[in-house]
């Protein structure tokens, strides 16, 4: 009987598969350098085409050879086990849950480099000179358990896998459900180029101090955290799982950087390139998705219905279902957790959420928004199973935007507050309002938080310090109170009473960003630390003014959010941005952080700012009560005047601060792959600004309009 056409290649009437001996075949492992020495005496099994299969070890130049074989080609494999005790590797393959079947292919595999500093296939290996057949193939190609492994990168030259197909058809090969392995045919020599497994890692400081590499990195990643996790299929997966669409969380840590993709996109319609700074790691020490394999782990089995485990269930948290609709995604490597919090994003729950109240904070002392607190107490489930598998004592990074940074901060402290827990938390926000009561700030002294703060942004000046009641009561009020404000006024000098309870509070150390006008004419901006809310109420003013001074009473809330300095890809990302560059040039050029000019500038904003307090204490000492005996309107704004009179000094000390490389790179100052991350980064014209100071890049329509979904209750 004839062979069809397609096997001919392969088998033929001529030289069937059969048990003839006197055979041989040969081949070799290289890395892309065309040296073998990486896979030198690396286990492999042969099966051929009798099924007989033959164990052997690589010679120290990565070469094997089979002589006196069966006719017909064999299937080659790797699947042996790691025996090693280096870290992370004993660690991932004993851990209690989602062990990983690490092969020693894969552990000499990610001890190798690439050709290319870009990770692009290089298509001049050495080794291909000298072999009859040559293949591009990756560690997922020659073994059997591959869930946890990488996408395939785009090659020339792979592996014939319909060969594998029909031997696998014919009953040929390693005796096993999965095709795996690499078909090699008889009387030729082999080569086999193993791609190395490389990913790139966002670098992220593990220090308590703040630096201008976490400020920028955690922006980005509290802007991802308004996408989808972009798993397919999203739920009830049989068999494997893939994340096809970015931005999206999966497609960026499971697809984009575990292959080695220099990502920058986070937000379906962003145009401008923000690339973060990667550094290039073992793939076992990338931020991992974990693997979805119903063979290996019983708990991703599609039989379990509602309790079935998979990749979006693990990492990402949407409580759309339950009410909250808060989002949130967690991941990890051998050294942080990951954690990053979006806010509410639909009116319905917005409504509700813009409930004032103060409810006990029953894991710590003092009392929280009640919105913030359900949101909080929604996802802590979710992260303390994540944490009870995964951590090992890694910093914990948590960051959020908005209503995101008030539940991160609940979040964090709860975790903190956990008896012989022993978490390790660092903090940082962005745009968050207040979440919780003076009592509260007082007990979460210890946690290290760094809450930024973009200029006018009016967000963090609510809820303000008087409020303490429901949305129904304190939203009229503050209708009637915008819709007229006093020139000059500031929100927190109305005399407005709280319906009881301590005022509402911000906790950790404010980085405030203030905007400058280059003498180009392109915008920039000087992180700086004020030391007082006088900015903060400011920024609901502005918003106001913007927006019209008759605001609707439905559509308060709405004219403060939308306000463009509260977005994150067209102002947060932006001003983090520059402020990475700016930190760069000045710790490059050991120059102060501001210029003459820039002091002038910024001192005349804050010079203005305290007149207008001054202003208002004297039109309400002239309005006072005769019989009102009390100071109770003027001690909070002595305390403010007070506390901008700090802040001038504190931008006065601007004039001649030297940056060190730890405010700028924290924990990564002096490591060894900084420099090559900074090449890489630099590599990006982005990255290359050439003027004197870094300006903010100018923000495009489609930024501005988009930027992130922003959440009506974001601000309360």
């Amino acid at each position: 009987m004839k062979l069809d056409a397609r096997k001919q290649p392969f088998f033929s009437d001529i030289k069937p598969a059969c048990s003839l001996r006197g055979h041989w075949i040969s081949f070799c492992l290289v890395d892309e350098f065309g040296a073998g020495s990486s896979y030198g005496g690396l286990p492999y099994t042969l099966y051929d085409s009798v099924g007989q299969h033959y164990k052997g070890r690589l010679n120290g130049d990565g070469f094997a050879k089979l002589t006196d074989s069966y006719c017909g080609p064999v299937v080659l494999v790797f699947d042996d086990l790691y025996s090693g005790t280096a870290q992370p590797y004993e660690y991932l393959m004993t851990r209690s849950t989602y062990k990983l079947p690490i092969t020693e292919l894969q552990y000499r595999a990610e001890r190798t480099r690439f050709a290319a500093a870009d990770g692009r296939r290089v298509e001049s290996n050495p080794a291909r000179q000298q072999a009859n057949r040559f293949y591009q193939v990756e560690v997922r190609d020659l073994v059997r358990h591959v869930a946890h492994l990488p996408p395939i990168a785009p090659r020339t030259h792979q592996p014939p896998r319909h060969a594998l197909k029909m031997l696998a058809d014919l009953g040929f090969g390693p005796p096993q459900s999965t095709l795996s392995g690499i078909v090699l045919f008889p009387n030729n020599h082999t080569a086999l180029e193993v791609r190395p497994l490389r990913s790139l890692r966002p670098l992220l400081s593990t220090e308590d101090k703040f630096c201008a590499l976490n400020l920028y990195h955690l922006a980005l990643f509290a802007a991802l955290s308004y996408c989808n996790f972009g798993q397919e299929p999203p739920e009830k997966p049989l068999d494997k799982v893939h994340f096809p669409l970015g931005p999206s969380v999966g497609n960026l840590f499971a697809e984009q950087l575990s292959g080695y993709d220099e990502a920058w996109r986070i937000d379906p319609e962003q145009t401008q390139r923000f690339y973060p700074l990667y550094e290039d790691v073992p793939y076992s020490r990338r931020f991992e998705i974990l693997p979805f394999d119903p063979e290996l782990y019983p708990q991703n089995r599609p039989e379990l219905e509602e309790q079935q485990e998979y990749p979006s269930r693990l990492h990402f948290f949407d409580d759309e279902k339950d009410g909250t609709d808060t989002q949130a995604f967690i991941t990890h490597h051998d050294e942080v957790i990951l954690i990053a919090v979006r806010g509410t994003a639909s009116p319905s729950d917005g409504l509700r959420d813009a409930n004032a109240h103060q409810t006990p904070f029953t894991e710590g002392v003092g009392k929280a928004h009640e919105g913030f607190y359900q949101a909080y107490r929604a996802m802590r489930d979710f992260v303390l199973r994540y944490l009870n598998q995964f951590y090992t004592a890694q910093r914990i990074v948590i960051c959020g935007h908005s209503l995101g940074g008030a539940i991160a901060l609940l979040l964090a402290e709860g975790l903190r507050r956990i008896p012989e827990a022993n978490y390790n938390i660092l903090l940082y926000t962005y745009g968050a309002p207040r979440a919780a009561d003076s009592e509260f700030t007082v007990g979460a002294s210890a946690l290290v938080h760094h809450r930024i703060v973009n200029h006018n942004d009016p967000v963090p000046s609510v809820p303000a310090p008087w409020m303490n009641t429901t949305a129904k009561l304190w939203i009229p009020g503050a209708v009637t109170l915008f819709s007229a404000p006093a020139a000059g006024g500031l929100l927190f000098a109305a005399g407005l009473v709280r319906f009881g309870g301590n005022p509402y509070q911000h906790h950790g150390e404010q980085q405030h960003f203030m905007p400058i006008m280059l003498p180009d004419g392109t915008h920039s901006s000087v992180l700086w630390r004020p030391g007082c809310e006088s900015i903060e109420e400011a920024g609901r003013n502005r918003a106001l003014h913007a927006r019209g001074d008759m605001p609707e009473r439905d559509g308060l809330i709405r004219q403060l959010v939308q306000y463009k300095q509260h977005f994150m890809t067209a102002s947060y990302i932006p001003a983090a941005w520059a402020t990475l560059r700016r930190w760069q040039q000045t710790l490059d050029s050991n120059v102060p952080l501001v210029t003459e000019r820039e002091f002038e500038l910024l001192d005349h904003a804050l010079a203005t700012m305290r007149k207008q307090l001054q202003d208002k204490r004297r039109e309400l000492t002239r309005h006072r009560p005769a019989n009102d005996r009390a100071y109770e309107h003027h001690e909070p704004l002595n305390a403010e005047i007070e506390r901008l009179h700090l802040s001038r000094q504190r931008l006065q000390s601007l004039r001649w601060r030297r940056l060190g490389a730890r405010d700028v790179y924290g924990s990564h100052a002096h490591a060894a792959h900084l420099q090559p991350s900074l090449m890489r980064w630099f590599s990006h014209r982005e990255n290359r600004a050439l003027s004197p100071i870094a300006s903010i890049p100018p923000v495009t329509d489609s930024d501005r309009g988009r930027a992130q979904t922003l959440d009506i209750d974001s601000i309360v």
